[in-house]
């Protein structure tokens, strides 16, 4: 077991250094224009795969980090040159992070990589969960997989919402129901490998925020797919099934839960990032803009403000690096990955507003990054688990009690 601690060792000092420069020197300037156009970054994530950063190697080096914190460390630098670019960066290793959750070892090695690519050709990966009428509440999939045990495949039909890199990936991950009168625990991961007919981009939402990374609807009209293609194989799945049969339910957690659990710290580190940019950028504005014959830092109601922005950045960034410790060492004991989510996203809400406040009539315009940030950050509350769902996960672990 690593041993917690607040100092970050050499090799994730050189990784937060490195992902910064490139979040410096590439992200940040290209922000407003893919912004403004409202599609996928290729260019910025070529960039990234040519360095190394865009890449299942680098996902895999960050992920087996004992002490659990090279992956929130790097996600807040990279984010904190923009939560859109940022995104079409991480957007893959939501699907990779599916098939390792959910997959055996040569799905992972098979699949992992495909969602990825090189830097001569880059790739991406989708995890396909949402649906038009479940979100929050996941157990409620229509999308269904039946096995045509005469061909060993499984035949999928369905429509998923609000899929990052839905349609244009590569690699698809689709949990569907197998058993629906099981809900949750009827349900299964399944890998849609490329060019697989059937399935196809329904509309492309125009967002509010994080514009850069593509959003779509995932349509699934017939989808045939090999038998290796259920990610643990089906010997596993029809134990699992018979056992939440036999019991009525079991305590085994549902594919797409698994996936969201381990990610919980990753994405409070996004809405972390995205919130200490605009903070620096409204300390910078406050120590060199002036009014009344003094920079506005002088004046209480400003600073009060800053104070208290970088002290909810603070205890944000200690909840994430308490919940990815924890999930590399013991586990969860009171919904940890949940409170480092929660509370990092409301606090990026906040802190972006209290940005654009003290940049006053700037920071409504474009030309300062933080009404973008503002809007970057207001899905880290909704995607992923709401800060709704957030709170009843820590009701539930608090209470020892399924509270409704």
């Amino acid at each position: 077991m690593a041993e917690f601690s607040l100092k970050l060792n050499d090799d994730q000092l050189q990784i937060q250094e490195w992902v910064h420069t490139f979040a410096k020197d590439v992200i940040r300037p290209a922000a407003r224009e893919w912004d403004d156009r409202e599609e996928f970054p290729w260019p910025v994530v070529q960039e990234a795969a040519k360095i190394g950063l865009y890449g299942w190697e680098f996902l895999m080096n960050a992920m087996s980090d004992p002490t659990g914190l090279m992956m929130p460390v790097s996600i807040e630098e990279l984010f904190w040159g923009d939560g859109g670019i940022g995104m079409a960066i991480m957007g893959s290793g939501l699907a990779a992070a599916g098939i390792a959750g959910n997959g055996t070892p040569d799905q992972m090695m098979e699949w992992v990589p495909q969602c990825y690519g090189d830097a001569n050709d880059v790739k991406l990966g989708a995890f396909c969960v949402s649906e038009p009428d479940a979100g929050s509440d996941v157990s409620s999939l229509r999308t269904r997989a039946v096995y045509d045990e005469a061909t060993d495949e499984w035949v999928l039909n369905g429509t998923k919402a609000w899929i990052t890199n839905g349609g244009i990936a590569n690699v698809h991950v689709v949990v569907a129901a197998v058993d629906p009168a099981l809900k949750g625990r009827g349900q299964a991961s399944f890998v849609v490998p490329p060019g697989t007919k059937g399935l196809s981009q329904g509309q492309k939402y125009e967002k509010h925020g994080i514009k850069a990374s593509h959003t779509a609807e995932v349509v699934l009209d017939d989808v045939r797919i090999p038998g290796r293609c259920l990610l643990g194989g089906k010997e596993k799945l029809d134990a699992k099934l018979a056992r939440a049969r036999e019991a009525g339910r079991t305590g085994e957690a549902q594919p797409a839960m698994k996936t969201f659990e381990a990610t919980r710290p990753a994405v409070g580190a996004q809405a972390l990032g995205i919130a200490r940019g605009a903070y620096e950028i409204a300390l910078e504005y406050a120590k060199e803009r002036t009014a009344f014959g003094k920079p506005i830092i002088m004046n209480q109601a400003i600073a009060f403000k800053l104070a208290n922005m970088v002290t909810e950045i603070d205890a944000a960034r200690l909840l994430i690096w308490r919940a990815a410790w924890l999930a590399k060492n013991g586990g969860y004991k009171n919904a940890e990955g949940s409170m480092s989510k929660y509370y990092a996203s409301e606090m990026a809400v906040k802190v972006t507003e209290e940005a654009i406040q003290i940049l006053g009539g700037y920071g409504y315009t474009r030309e300062y990054h933080v009404e973008r940030m503002h809007r970057d950050a207001k899905i880290h509350t909704i995607f992923e688990g709401t800060s709704e769902i957030q709170q009843l996960v820590i009701a539930r672990a608090i209470a020892g009690m399924r509270i409704e």
